[in-house]
Parts: C-alpha cells; structure tokens; sequence
C-alpha cells in the first residue's frame, strides 16, 4: 500500500493527533520536573550557604583567627565547596577566593567568566550582607544544577522524540490494518457489484469490532442473496406458470375470434376469460402480499393478539365448508393464549393451513386444529388425515408456485404454504410440517406474550376474519 495513502487516512491522522497530545503531555511534564528540581536544589544551595554564613559570623564574633577577615582567610586556603569573597567599601578584596563584585546584599548569582590568573570561574549562587564597610558573599558553585538542567532537557528532547516517531509508527500500522480491512470489504463490495453473490467479508478469529462488523455486513450479505435468488426464482416461476393460462386465453379468444359463435355462447367465453384473467390476478396479489411481508414493513406495528379468539374465528369460517364435504372438524384451543404479531396475518396464516386442510382432504376426513401453551411459547397445529406431503417435498411445497402433481387438478396457484411461511418468518416463529400417520399435521410455534383481558365475541374491537388469499 502507498504510503501517500496510508497519509491521508483518518487513523493517521488520529495517529498525529495523538502525538501531538503525547508532545504537550511530555512538555507539561517536563515543565514540572524542571521546575521543581531545580528549585529543589536552589533551595539546598541557598540553606548550605546559610549555614557556613552563620557559622562564620560565629566564628568572627568569638575572636578566632583574628576576627571576620583572619575567618574567612582561613576558609578560603583549605577548600571545601564553598566560595568566599570579604572585601572593602572601595571593592578591593581583603580574604577569600573569589574576585571583587559590586556590593549588593541578598542571594544572587554571579559569573564573571574568569578568576584571578585567569583561570576559569564556574556560576556561583550564594548570598551577600554589608557589614561595617565591608562586603561578605559566601556561595556555591552551580555546575550541578546546570549539569541536572542540561540532563532534564536532554532528556526531554530524546523522550519526545521517541514518543512522536513510535505514535507515527503506530499510526502506519494502525492506518495500514485499517486499510486492510477496508480494502477485504471494498475488494468483497467490487466483486458482488460484478454479479459474485456468494462472496463475503473475511472473519478472522480476533473476534474485534472488524469482525463484528465483518458478520453484520456478511448477514446482510446473506439475506440480499437470498432475496436475489428468491426474486429470480419468483421471475422464472411468474414466466413459467403464466404462460398456460395467456395462451390458453389467447386460443380461446383466437378461436371466438375465427368461429360464428352466437350471442349466448360469446357471452359464456367472456365470462370464463374473466374469470381465468382474476385467477391470474389474484396469483400477482398473492405474490405481491408475500413481498409485502418479507419486506418486514408491517413489524413495527404488532401488538399483541388474543390468539385463542382468534382461532375460534378460524374454526367458525371454515367449519361450515368441512360439513358441506362430509369431514369431521374438531378444535381444541386453549383460552387465554396470547402472541405479539400483526392479526390479519395471523388471520392469514392460519385460515390458510386450515383451508389447505379442508380442500386437501377427501369426503370422510378428519380435520383437528390444536392450540396449547408450550413453555413461553404456544404451539398451534392443523392436522387432517388426508393424502398428506411426501417428506421429499415438505421443504418444496414452502416454494412459490409449487404443487404437487396430484393438487394441479384442484383450484389454487401454490403460494398458500408460501404465504404462510412467510408470515410465520416475520412472527420470527417456526412451521414444521409432519406425518400425521395419515396425512399431515403443520405445527407453528409463536413466542407467547403478556396475557390480555378476555374480550367477548361482540367486541367492536375484534378484527373480523379475513379471507384466505394465494392458498395452494
């Protein structure tokens, strides 16, 4: 990767800022340390030279060597640290091994460069007092403090220094990390932009925000491929079963068209033409409500639904058709069951599978809905002991216009099943479809919600029951 790149990156540039931020901390830091050494030792300076001052009042007040000039004389031939200057008013230097300075009382610093014959004299800090015409400094040499102060900065300068170039080397490596990880998805991105829905974001095992990241766009990924391929297999479906019945149509019409049919007779071809072209109408409906439900546009509106009235609702709608063709209808529906969805897709759903029972099933049948509670869930099942659905093709018969040889005789355009799984997808709940021994037995399972106020069948709250659509 250019390193021009990696320069313009914004982890780079955090990478600047943060040395910036670690220069100013360093620079505080270096400030404190600085000042307080130093003051540290000034003040160690300034008490040492209090001390020997006081001594060598001491000393002169009680006679010894002749008085403050034979004192400090004395001091000043045998070294110990220490500097020492007594001169006159006039400046000229009685004692000591310092040379003359203007007379001016209190702690100073001096450093005039030289001593006497030339040889070096180092700074020296000390303290002065005026006293009969005569000027005495006692002081100590500075080179230490100068030397610590040198330390302190040339230390700062090689610690900054290290801490900036290893924030802009941390700052290449983080912006180059970075950039591979934008680079896997930009690379993943280019690729299904050129028609490769299969591919997907690379997960490593650091288990990072990266990856995070990484599988929340690879379960996007998932669910944009599954909705391509459902929409293609929709298409191909869509082009495959509606060409029957547009060439049937356009035979019929051709023929009405060529023959000299009467009134009577056009009329009855009119009618079942309409009738053919709302059955093709309905199948677009039915597709369009599938899309419409696995959009998940009608999720934020779910409230909870008393699902036990609303099964004693199904049963009532279909129960009368189940007599009409001779079958034995029997529901067992627990009271208080309650679940949070949309109801008219509950309605939907379960008027479906009911319906797919009753048309299903031949005269004679037995048709059971059951619906109980199952540890924080409730489980409703429909069964008949009709022909039933080969295992080989339980999971087919979800699919859109799918039908079994033997239902492509009876009304229906195969998006019934599909409905109804879409519904129960939404729901985020789970249809199993079973051997009923004979027959078959769907079973959906809804998460169960708070338990609602027993409404009677006459409340103008409860939906009214909706017609099964697309059932197959």
């Amino acid at each position: 990767m250019r390193p021009g790149r990696l320069l313009r990156t914004s982890s780079f540039r955090l990478a600047l800022i943060y040395a910036a931020i670690t220069g100013a901390s360093f620079l505080v830091l270096f400030g404190v340390i600085f000042w307080s050494t130093a003051r540290f030792m000034r003040h160690q300076i300034d008490d040492s030279v209090a001390n020997e001052i006081d001594e060598i009042l001491a000393d002169s007040q009680a006679g010894n060597a002749g008085g403050l000039e034979g004192v400090v004389r004395g001091l000043a031939r045998h070294p110990s640290g220490f500097y020492y200057l007594l001169q006159s008013a006039d400046g000229v230097v009685m004692a000591g091994n310092m040379p003359s300075m203007d007379a001016r009382a209190g702690v100073r610093e001096w450093d005039e460069g030289h001593g006497p014959a030339g040889r070096s004299q180092p700074s020296v800090r000390g303290r002065g007092l005026e006293m009969q015409g005569r000027y005495l400094f006692v002081g100590w040499s500075t080179q230490q403090l100068h030397e610590m102060e040198h330390m302190v900065v040339g230390s700062f300068v090689w610690g900054l220094g290290a801490s900036i170039a290893l924030a802009l080397v941390g700052g290449f490596v983080a912006a180059g990390r970075l950039m591979r990880k934008i680079e896997a998805v930009s690379e993943t991105s280019r690729n299904i932009v050129q028609g490769d829905l299969t591919r997907r974001v690379p997960v490593t095992a650091a288990g990072d925000e990266f990856d995070h990241l990484a599988g929340s766009i690879n379960a996007m990924l998932n669910r944009i491929e599954s909705l391509m391929s459902d929409l293609h297999q929709v298409t191909t479906d869509i082009a495959h079963d509606m060409r029957t019945p547009l060439t049937r149509l356009r035979q019929r019409l051709e023929g009405a068209q060529r023959s000299s049919t009467g009134a009577e007779e056009l009329r009855g071809l009119l009618g079942r033409t309409i009738r053919e072209i709302d059955d093709i109408l309905g199948i677009f409906s039915a597709v369009l409500r599938i899309a419409q439900i696995e959009s998940g546009a009608r999720k934020p509106g779910f409230t909870a639904v008393d699902l036990s009235e609303l099964l004693g609702t199904v049963a009532e709608l279909y129960r009368p058709g189940a007599d009409e063709k001779h079958q034995t209808f029997r529901a067992e529906v627990a009271p208080g069951l309650t679940v949070r969805g949309d109801r008219g897709l509950l309605m939907q759903l379960f008027a479906n599978l009911t319906e797919n029972a009753v048309r299903h099933s031949p005269p004679g049948a037995h048709i059971a809905l059951h619906a109980a509670a199952r540890a924080g869930a409730v489980e409703v099942s429909v069964a008949d002991d009709g022909p039933g659905i080969p295992a080989a093709y339980r999971a087919k018969v979800l699919e859109r216009f799918f039908r079994l040889e033997r239902s492509r005789t009876t009304p229906g355009s195969g998006l019934g099943l599909s409905l109804a799984n879409a519904v129960v997808k939404l729901h985020e709940a789970a249809m199993a479809l079973a051997d009923h021994e004979p027959g078959l037995e769907v079973t959906v399972t809804l998460p169960a919600a708070q338990p609602l106020a027993v409404r009677s069948r006459g409340d103008p709250q409860a939906s009214p029951p909706v017609s099964p659509a697309g059932s197959g």
